[in-house]
């Protein structure tokens, strides 16, 4: 039977997923807002779709999986938005559908561990609105639904090393404070294995296995660029955007178990100097 993934808000992660599916013969119809991206996705393999313009209603009806990576607006799901009742009723034919989410529905544990099956706290306007879209979500009957709850994301372009080349990357310092971290070829064959073993109302983290404070995470980087150190700024003194000072308000350490025992995910990058040095050996290559 042929595969067709119609995938939502076609960003890094999906792009990353349908570098693996394209190659085996996979049909991937990826929606934007964008012409010039639209350009880029068709260099991909993937077939564009301009949101919310385009034949997304005849996409669906080609549709086998359905990958959701567009975030949550004021309003709820811009995809549920516009689609809900289409999607309800493809749902006894659809094999296997993934939101992304984030790590950020499970709020601020002081640094603590947090599972799949911690209590949803989130303490952040954008972890809340998070957590409505994924229940707007489950709340579609008969859709088999993968919530995949993603770490901070980082890969190809996407690296500490610009900032710490230039001269303006800085160790923030807040006592306590750690990030769990995801490359994004992890989420990549983390989706993949869960649409080659689909179990209907599963709910996975992905991180790597090294959670760790952002600061050192840009003393290695500096380390493998034989770069000094960058300065060490005070929580309280840095100059950080409202999106960035928002990520420091939570610390918690994520468990990825699950993927490993339910999946069979072994990571390509395990930790944070895994990861960073592929990306730099990537660069030079």
């Amino acid at each position: 039977m042929e595969k067709t993934l119609l995938s939502f808000g076609h960003g890094y992660s999906a792009r990353a997923l349908a570098r693996r599916l394209v190659p085996q013969g996979w049909t991937v119809l990826g929606t934007t807002r964008n012409p010039d991206k639209a350009r880029t996705l068709k260099a991909e393999g993937v077939t564009p779709i301009l949101w919310p313009d385009g034949d997304l209603r005849g996409a669906l009806s080609k549709a086998s999986h359905i990958l959701c990576s567009a975030g949550p607006e004021a309003e709820g799901d811009p995809v549920l938005a516009l689609l809900r009742d289409q999607i309800a009723r493809a749902a006894p034919r659809i094999q296997w559908v993934g939101y992304l989410s984030t790590t950020g529905v499970y709020g601020d544990h002081d640094g603590g561990w947090v599972d799949e099956d911690t209590a949803l706290t989130p303490s952040t306007r954008r972890g809340q609105m998070r957590v409505e879209a994924e229940q707007a979500w489950q709340s579609i009957p008969g859709l088999p639904l993968h919530i995949f709850r993603l770490a901070g994301i980082y890969g190809p372009g996407r690296g500490p090393f610009e900032k710490v080349r230039n001269g303006t990357a800085r160790r923030i310092i807040k006592a306590g404070q750690v990030f769990s971290r995801i490359h994004v070829d992890d989420i990549a064959q983390t989706l993949e294995a869960s649409i080659h073993r689909p179990r209907p109302g599963a709910i996975y983290n992905l991180c790597d296995d090294d959670p760790a404070p952002p600061q050192d995470v840009i003393g290695y980087a500096a380390e493998l660029l034989g770069l000094p150190l960058p300065d060490e700024v005070p929580f309280d003194q840095a100059d950080l955007t409202p999106m960035a000072r928002s990520f420091y308000a939570e610390s918690k350490r994520v468990r990825n178990d699950l993927i490993k025992t339910e999946l069979g995910v072994s990571l390509l990058h395990p930790d944070y100097r895994h990861g960073l040095k592929a990306l730099l050996a990537g660069e030079t290559a």
